[in-house]
C-alpha cells in the first residue's frame, strides 16, 4: 500500500531558466471519483453522518461531536488499525458522543517540510500529487467503508473536489481562516465547517470567515471536468468556531468561551464552539488534552449549551516521532499525539 508511483511528466523546465517549473498530468476530480467510486449506500451514509453533525451544532441533538484521530496519516495500514478501534468505541459511546475520525491528508507548514500524504505519500521530499491523490482516496473510501464518518482539514481548495464527497466534517486551519479563496470554498461545501481561531489566539478572524462563508459567492474555479468555470455558492448555514488557542494563549476556560460566544452573537453568527484539545491549548503536550477535554465536558454539564464539541489527536502510540527509515507502527510524524490506551480511556471517563 505503500508503494511509491511515477507520474507522467509533461513539461520539464531547465534549471537554467527564468522559470524553473515542471508540470505532472493529474487525473480531473471527475475521472478520480469515476476510478474510485463511493456506491450509493456509502453516499447515503455520508448525508447522514453530516445531518447528524449539523443536528449537534444547531442544539437539536444533545449529544458531543468529538473529531479525533491522528495528527496527519503516513500510514494507511495504521490509519485502518486506528478506525477498526475507533468505530468499536464509537459504537460504545453512541448514546453520548457522536465520533467523527480525523482523515488528515494535508498538514500545514509555517515554513517547509513534509506537507501530508496527499502531496508526498512516498515522503521522499520529491512529492507525487498523482499516487497520492489516488492512495487518500482509496484511503478515505476503506475508513468509510468501516462505518466511520471522516474529517479532514481543507488546505488546497481543490482537494475537497477529488476527495469531499467522502468527508462529513471539515476543518479550516488558523493559517487559511483569513483566506478569502477558503472561505469562497466552504461557502459551497456540502458539510459542515469548522474555521479555527487565528494563530494569534484571537476569534475575529473567524467570526469575519463564518459570515462570509455563510454567504453566496461567485468565483472561479476548475469544474469536475477539468475546465476553468465561474463557481456559484448558496452559503454554508453550518459553520462554526473551533478554539485552538494560539502563540502562547489558551481559550479553552469558562472566561475565553464566555468571551468568544460573545463575540459571535456581535457578529451574528452560530454560538456553537468546538474545543480543540491540541496544539496551542496543549502547549503540544500531548498528554495535556485529558486535562482539558475533562474540563470542557464539565463545563457543559454545568449549562454550558454553546459547546458543541472536541478535537483531540490520537494515534495508536504516544507521542510522536521523526520519520526515517525505522519508525514505530501507529506514532505520530507531526504533532504528538495520545495513545489508544490514553484515548480509550478518556473517551469512556467523559
Amino acid at each position: 500500500m505503500n508503494m511509491p508511483l511515477k507520474s507522467e511528466t509533461l513539461d520539464t523546465v531547465s534549471s537554467t531558466t527564468c522559470q524553473p517549473r515542471q508540470e505532472a498530468k493529474l487525473p480531473t476530480a471527475g475521472e478520480l471519483r469515476q476510478q474510485f467510486p463511493a456506491g450509493e449506500q456509502l453516499t447515503r451514509a455520508i448525508a447522514g453522518y453530516r445531518d447528524q453533525i449539523r443536528g449537534v451544532l444547531h442544539g437539536q441533538d444533545d449529544r458531543t461531536l468529538i473529531v479525533m484521530g491522528p495528527c496527519s496519516i503516513h500510514d494507511e495500514q495504521a490509519a485502518l488499525d486506528y478506525g477498526t478501534r475507533l468505530k468499536a468505541l464509537a459504537d460504545a459511546v453512541s448514546d453520548r458522543f457522536i465520533i467523527v475520525m480525523r482523515a488528515y491528508l494535508e498538514k500545514p507548514r509555517t515554513t517547509v517540510g513534509w506537507k501530508g500524504l496527499l502531496y508526498d505519500p512516498a515522503r521522499t521530499g520529491e512529492g507525487d500529487l498523482k499516487q497520492g491523490l489516488e492512495r487518500s482516496r482509496k484511503l478515505l473510501l476503506a475508513l468509510s467503508e468501516l462505518g466511520l464518518p471522516l474529517a479532514t482539514e481543507a488546505l488546497s481548495p481543490f482537494m475537497m473536489d477529488y476527495l469531499g464527497d467522502l468527508v462529513s466534517w471539515t476543518a479550516i486551519g488558523a493559517r487559511t481562516t483569513e483566506s478569502q479563496i477558503h472561505r469562497e470554498m466552504v461557502s459551497g461545501l456540502a458539510m459542515p465547517t469548522g474555521f479555527k481561531n487565528g494563530t494569534d489566539g484571537g476569534v475575529t478572524v473567524a467570526t469575519h470567515a463564518m459570515k462570509s462563508a455563510s454567504h453566496p459567492h461567485h468565483h472561479m474555479g476548475i469544474s469536475h471536468a477539468g475546465a476553468p468555470v465561474m463557481i456559484n455558492t448558496a452559503g454554508n448555514p453550518d459553520t462554526h468556531l473551533v478554539l485552538r488557542g494560539g502563540r502562547g494563549v489558551t481559550n479553552y476556560d469558562e472566561l475565553s468561551i464566555a468571551k468568544a460566544v460573545a463575540e459571535l452573537e456581535q457578529a451574528g453568527v452560530s454560538t456553537a464552539v468546538m474545543v480543540d484539545c491540541s496544539h496551542d491549548n496543549a502547549c503540544k503536550q500531548a498528554e495535556r488534552q485529558i486535562d482539558i477535554a475533562r474540563n470542557v465536558m464539565a463545563q457543559k454539564r454545568n449549562g454550558n449549551a454553546h459547546i458543541k464539541g472536541l478535537m483531540l489527536e490520537s494515534f495508536l502510540e504516544f507521542g510522536r516521532q521523526d520519520d526515517g527509515d525505522n519508525l514505530t507502527y501507529g506514532c505520530s510524524i507531526t504533532d504528538p499525539c495520545l495513545s489508544w490506551e490514553q484515548t480509550e480511556a478518556l473517551i469512556r471517563s467523559l
